[in-house]
């Protein structure tokens, strides 16, 4: 896997940290692994990569994610980013997963490694998002065994607590909820800010800019990001 974090320690520090991984680069901005072109399983990502007054032209955000998965990179986003509805942007603009840099690094690891063998990681406040467009028939692609699945998670329910009230083992479940959150991830990708903020009673405007659009210029990613 490759990592782009601006910061030194964090780019250095990534394999020893973490024993587990397999970090075959680390670049400080994603033009610069783009020039490199690394084959790797998965890029992890920082959101916020520079000052952008002495970085003008350095993709972060949205606009990261999607120069990288346009060229075929599975991207797993890690980041201090606590807000959901930046998260939720970020399923959206093609990330496969989502992991807090406040995690454990034994966890961390362990989540990186489900992202790069094929997995989906999607955070508990993104969970919660999509159970509302569920519920309110914005995704409509979901079984009722999936629903159930996803309304235990949204809640906070653990695969153990899940599998017991549906009667399937925790294994079973695991593979039900994979499934379940590829399916989700896409469908969110396919719908517009509009159509989400209808869904979840906001007024027009209050959703990022660029939840689902072409977002190429970092100077609009951190201007809807930070409200500045």
């Amino acid at each position: 896997m490759a990592v782009v974090d601006d910061a030194s320690l964090i780019r250095e520090s990534f394999g020893l940290l973490m024993p587990g991984l397999d970090v075959v680069a680390a670049f400080a901005t994603v033009e610069e692994l783009v020039r490199r072109r690394p084959t790797v399983d998965v890029v992890l990502l920082d959101l916020h990569l520079a000052n952008l007054e002495q970085q003008p032209d350095v993709r972060q955000g949205i606009a990261a994610i999607r120069a990288l998965t346009s060229r075929g990179y599975r991207v797993c986003v890690y980041s201090q980013e606590e807000r959901r509805f930046v998260l939720a942007a970020c399923v959206a603009a093609g990330a496969s997963g989502i992991v807090s840099k406040a995690l454990p690094t034994g966890r961390a690891e362990q989540l990186f490694l489900e992202v790069a063998s094929g997995g989906t990681i999607v955070p508990q406040p993104v969970v919660g998002i999509l159970e509302v467009l569920v519920r309110r028939d914005c995704i409509t692609l979901l079984s009722k065994r999936q629903r159930q699945i996803l309304h235990g998670r949204a809640r906070g329910l653990s695969y153990a607590q899940i599998a017991k009230q549906l009667f399937v083992s925790e294994s079973t479940l695991r593979g039900y909820w994979l499934d379940l959150t590829r399916s989700l991830s896409n469908s969110l990708r396919d719908l517009t800010p509009s159509e989400i903020e209808r869904a979840l009673g906001l007024a027009p405007g209050d959703l990022l800019e660029f939840w689902s659009g072409e977002a190429t210029d970092a100077k609009d990613w951190w201007r809807v990001d930070t409200g500045k």
